[in-house]
């Protein structure tokens, strides 16, 4: 019992989480380090680049870690109230209306009505609920370790910089880490997914490529 508490408590964030807000922190130090110049960026500005590039990630990471925190409660506030509209359904049939429709995709066409009967007993079955959304423990380890995706992502990309005083040569580093980084996440996204992950790893590499343009021609 006390293993499978611990394992929930370690996957507070889904893998699709954890390896989104490790490309948004990559993408977002690229728009910075993409912007220097080779032939004229001096030591200095090079310095103000990765600082700005490190409190960017530092700003976005506690943006997304708030936004953590909203999206959770907010989900947790609709279960609340389908839960609600299940129990305090008038005619089984509303609360079967109920359920299919709070399903993800095609899944509650899929169900016959028996089985959304055996599932609307069981809600109705369980214990009292709180009536109001509360946050615990694991709500904000996930919002920490949305934290630190982001902005440890950084460090990868800024490493070069540092110890590597040829700045063309930092950039090449740079831009290798960032592109090998993306084909792991879209390698571990296609693989989560069941898709072929090594073609997915390519165009997560080749789009990350095309939103960094874009995002440094816009000015970001």
């Amino acid at each position: 019992m006390k293993d499978r508490e611990k394992e929930q408590r370690q996957r507070v964030l889904d893998p699709v989480s954890r390896i989104s807000e490790i490309i948004f922190g990559v993408l977002m130090a690229l728009s910075f380090t993409g912007a220097l110049n080779a032939a004229t960026a001096g030591r200095e500005e090079v310095r103000t680049v990765l600082l700005t590039a490190l409190g960017c990630n530092l700003a976005w990471g506690l943006v997304d870690a708030v936004m953590y925190l909203v999206a959770t409660m907010t989900e947790r506030g609709r279960n609340l109230t389908l839960l609600g509209l299940v129990r305090g359904a008038s005619e089984p049939r509303t609360a079967h209306d109920t359920i299919a429709e709070a399903l993800p995709g095609r899944l509650g066409e899929a169900i016959s009505a028996e089985g959304l009967e055996d599932i609307r007993r069981r809600l109705v079955a369980l214990p009292e609920v709180p009536t109001r959304v509360r946050l615990g423990r694991d709500d904000y380890a996930g919002a920490f370790g949305v934290f630190l995706l982001v902005v440890l992502s950084t460090f990868p990309v800024v490493v070069p910089f540092i110890f590597i005083s040829e700045l063309a040569l930092a950039m090449r580093v740079s831009n290798g880490v960032a592109l090998v980084m993306l084909f792991i996440g879209g390698y571990q996204l296609g693989k989560y997914a069941g898709g072929i992950a090594w073609k997915t790893g390519l165009a997560m590499a080749a789009v990350g490529g095309v939103l960094v343009s874009i995002i440094m021609a816009l000015g970001g």
